[in-house]
């Protein structure tokens, strides 16, 4: 997907808001996490704010995608004081396109799920960078320096 054309998309995101890529105006930083509340998604989300203001300074918007509904995202961004906007991927329709569902395994079982995964969308809709199977501690300080180069 690097260097190719984003496909847009639209999604209901949180704050009663749709998200819509073609109305993007700067990068965007997209990451795909499987399950609010969490312990690993939880770590993610929370690096993610806590660095959303260099993200911002930098230039980019962050949001975050995963399957969960909008309930489940407006409580996981109000418990951990999430500044940006969690998208909603209920039909795995964004999630396919960024070829995100994998087949994973968890205690023993195969069960298919979100590869946590990050992109990084240019002003322009190009797909700068990718990043997939991502380890949570670092990641968020990797894309940043990452964008800041853009």
């Amino acid at each position: 997907m690097e260097g190719q054309r984003c496909p847009d998309f639209t999604l209901p995101a949180t704050s009663g808001k749709t998200f819509a890529l073609k109305e993007a105006t700067k990068p965007l930083v997209v990451y795909f996490y499987p399950k609010d509340n969490t312990p690993g998604c939880t770590n993610e989300s929370m690096a993610f704010r806590d660095l959303y203001a260099e993200f911002q300074a930098a230039g980019a918007e962050v949001v975050g995608v995963s399957r969960d509904g909008l309930k489940s995202h407006e409580n996981f961004k109000t418990k951990l004081e999430l500044p940006f906007e969690l998208l909603s991927d209920a039909e795995e329709t964004v999630c396919n396109l960024f070829d995100v569902m994998k087949m994973k395994n968890m205690y023993g079982k195969q069960v298919r799920g979100v590869e946590r995964s990050t992109f990084v969308i240019a002003a322009d809709g190009n797909v700068s960078r990718a990043w997939r199977g991502v380890k949570v501690p670092g990641h968020a300080e990797e894309v940043l320096a990452f964008v800041k180069t853009l």
